[in-house]
């Protein structure tokens, strides 16, 4: 059918009914949360915060001593004019989708006409864009397209020198239109319409190099009346066709528009070259044929630019192809960061190594940051691969001079067939041999020394961190999540089961469960008995709060708005009951920056402050370290 040009209408009674983005705005504005930040005591643990009017639409949990929340994730509105009334149950702004033949689809998808594979739909805020995809084969032979598929492929996946993944689609810079794919080793490429806007003109933006302009900004209008759709700020009747632009002919039917747009041709000359066209750029008529390119070769060379963008000579043409990188509309998850890996294109969110500490009158933080006390005198599985059995790490408990307290004495990690053994004073065995520090063995372990620590890493990803006194941290790379087992939990991204037992069985008490944990002869649990401890230390009261209230001064002020010092401080409290040496505080002191470094904050002067010496200062004033020596 022709189509007829119909003059718009302008719609300024309902541009004066649309709600406007400040609008927008302040609904946006009701679901921040302000007031004070809650502390906590219990890491991990999720909260329910009554401040909070919309709770659902909330996963709040305990975070370095804090009360944390995150709102669930929504689906991007940027560039919907045409956003739906929110139902009172709903947590998230959603744009209008469409229907077709009685199917609903959401706005930002496309689907394919189930008979003819080349016939491509795409829905944008309410808009349907109806377009025939256009093949493009960079190769001499192609195999003629499979069936219910559209476009033949090409053996091989490369384009222009620039290798296609699986993951990652790669265009070309002369026409950033064209996507290509790899599936099994097949290439195939094809160029499709952009969708169909429906915002003001004035508020279409699009950036250098991309394909399809884009709005900017989101709003909320009142329904046009009944029958009629409203396009951009222009209202149409229903039932006439009209032209949204030069390729693209719509339909108002129902409210609803659907629109026939044109796909232009694959265009293979530089863009400095095309001119534009009534509806589509072009290339010029007649282009002269060369053997060889003015920039870097020969008919038929490839060269790569850089880690996204690659090159090649085609008939004296340069025509070059990059990687797409996929869109990063959503902050990364937790406990992963963004990261762009060296000689990589794109960045991509990696997960964090996990992390399980110990320290003082052993108190453990699981990978997965639950937080507990177990004072147990005997040895214990810490952290082992209960699926593949790789490594195991044990520890050893001191309790000779104290009543009911405990400390870490020594650590035990199996690889294989190698046994590494740190101990008191930095003192390092492998296979029952004590070696010195820097330490290797080739492509399995290396062992070095910092100015405060022994670290120990592993070719399988596991690295330990121990610092002679107590203190001991290992770090698990993700590939080990859930298949740990231990003290430290089973690294699941779940706190509720950390308390796991070997046969899978959840303890709620954290005693309970660490001797369910104990390993090795029962000589190895050391409890002095009655009248043999050290009677004359007990707890201060206020000299112990004293030297532990340090964690909370200035000293430590940098850390304060990141790590709630309190969980660190009553640890303190705790240590300082039963301690040998009366500098038991420090060990608190220990994790509390530790905690603080792997959030990027740097104390470089806090043991100064503090007067807490480490084992390399203990070693050259041996007198009257009594837990430190023996």
């Amino acid at each position: 059918m022709e189509l007829t040009r119909l003059p718009s209408i302008p719609l300024a009674l309902a541009l004066a009914l649309a709600f406007l983005s400040t609008a927008r705005r302040c609904v946006d504005a009701s679901e921040s949360i302000i007031g004070s930040r809650e502390t906590c005591d219990i890491e991990g643990e999720e909260f329910t915060v009554d401040k909070i009017p919309n709770m659902k639409c909330f996963n709040c949990i305990c975070k370095n001593g804090f009360v944390e929340c995150v709102k669930h994730q929504c689906p991007s509105i940027e560039g919907c004019y045409t956003l739906l009334d929110r139902l009172d149950n709903e947590c998230c702004q959603r744009c209008t989708g469409c229907t077709q033949d009685g199917v609903y689809h959401e706005s930002d998808t496309e689907w394919m006409d189930r008979k003819d594979p080349c016939r491509i739909f795409t829905c944008k805020s309410g808009i349907i864009t109806e377009s025939k995809l256009r093949c493009y084969t960079p190769c001499s032979n192609p195999t003629p397209a499979a069936p219910g598929q559209c476009c033949p492929v090409c053996a091989g996946c490369l384009v222009n020198g620039q290798k296609v993944t699986a993951d990652r689609s790669v265009t070309t810079t002369e026409d950033p239109c064209v996507t290509c794919r790899c599936n099994k080793g097949k290439l195939t490429c094809a160029k499709q319409a952009c969708p169909t806007l429906n915002c003001p003109t004035s508020k279409i933006a699009q950036l250098p190099g991309e394909c399809c302009p884009h709005c900017r900004g989101s709003r909320r209008f009142l329904p046009p009346p009944k029958g009629a759709c409203m396009l951009g700020t222009t209202l149409y009747p229903s039932g006439k066709p009209f032209y949204a632009d030069h390729c693209t002919a719509c339909t108002c039917m129902n409210s609803t528009v659907s629109c026939v747009k044109e796909t232009c041709p694959v265009l293979e000359c530089p863009r400095e070259y095309q001119t534009p066209g009534r509806c589509c750029p072009q290339c010029p008529l007649i282009e002269e044929i060369k053997t060889s390119c003015v920039y870097n070769g020969i008919d038929g060379e490839t060269w790569k630019l850089d880690a996204c963008k690659a090159c090649a000579c085609k008939q004296g043409k340069v025509l070059c192809a990059m990687s797409m990188c996929p869109p990063m509309n959503k902050p990364c998850p937790p406990n992963s960061k963004l990261e762009r890996p060296k000689d990589q294109c794109c960045a991509r969110c990696v997960e964090s190594d996990g992390v399980c500490t110990v320290f003082g009158d052993p108190h453990y933080r699981t990978f997965d940051g639950k937080y507990y006390s177990f004072k147990g005198p005997c040895k214990y599985q810490l952290v082992g691969d209960c699926v593949g059995r790789t490594f195991s790490i044990r520890v050893t408990n001191d309790a000779k001079w104290t009543k009911s307290s405990a400390w870490t004495k020594a650590v035990a990690i199996k690889i294989g067939d190698l046994k590494v053994n740190l101990g008191q004073k930095m003192r390092v065995k492998v296979n029952g041999k004590k070696v010195d520090v820097p330490y290797a063995v080739a492509n399995r372990l290396d062992i070095n020394r910092t100015n405060d620590s022994i670290i120990l890493n592993t070719q399988i990803g596991i690295k330990v961190l121990w610092d002679g006194i107590s203190y001991l941290e290992v770090s698990a790379p993700s590939s080990y999540r859930g298949h740990l087992c231990g003290l430290c939990g089973n690294f699941n991204s779940v706190t509720k089961d950390d308390f796991s037992t070997r046969g899978g069985h959840v303890m709620q008490d954290p005693q309970q469960f660490g001797q369910a944990w104990a390993v090795g002869a029962r000589k190895t649990c050391v409890r002095p008995r009655s009248g043999n401890h050290n009677k004359e230390r007990r707890c201060r009261g206020r000299k112990d709060q004293r030297l532990c209230n340090r964690v909370r001064s200035q000293i430590f002020d940098a850390c304060h708005k990141k790590v709630n010092p309190m969980m660190y401080y009553k640890a303190c409290l705790q240590d300082m009951c039963e301690c040998p040496t009366g500098d038991c505080f420090c060990e608190s002191f220990v994790a509390y920056v530790h905690e603080c470094q792997r959030l990027g904050i740097q104390l470089p002067h806090w043991r100064k402050s503090t007067k807490c010496r480490t084992i390399w200062d203990h070693s050259t004033t041996p007198a009257n370290l009594i837990r430190h020596l023996h």
